[in-house]
């Protein structure tokens, strides 16, 4: 039972496709990415038509600075607030801050405890799904 235990946790974790385990991760770049191609193109054909109403010809180094500009403008003020937040709660809930915590400790306290009542190899047990939750308490 022990062994069957140990090796079933760790297969279902291990087995996960790369694609599965970030794929949040990589849905948020690709929006990320299009949104932030949309606006640098849109800002181009917008940068052309001013140029053009003031008989000016386009500069790819002046549209990159007003651009550029704008767009980290726009981050401030909007996105790295937002991005500290996410970042920083996602860090520390990984790093189980007790702030982050979900209230599952007092739960599995009395997981342990049934499981050290009904078997003697309970001790082993608990290490090996610790180890495979990556759990170091």
């Amino acid at each position: 039972m022990s062994h069957s235990l140990t090796h079933a946790g760790s297969e279902s974790l291990g087995s996960a496709s790369r694609v599965r385990r970030y794929g949040y991760t990589y849905v948020t770049a690709i929006l990320f990415l299009v949104a932030l191609a949309g606006h640098w193109w849109l800002g181009w054909r917008a940068y052309l038509a001013d140029q053009a109403e003031h008989g000016a010809a386009a500069q790819a180094a002046d549209f990159i600075v007003l651009t550029g500009r704008d767009t980290l403008e726009n981050w401030q003020s909007e996105f790295l607030q937002l991005i500290w937040q996410l970042a920083g709660l996602a860090y520390l809930l990984h790093v189980g801050s007790p702030q982050s915590r979900e209230g599952n400790e007092r739960l599995e306290a009395k997981i342990d405890a049934l499981l050290r009542a009904v078997d003697g190899d309970a001790e082993a047990k608990i290490r090996a799904l610790d180890a495979i939750y990556d759990r170091n308490d």
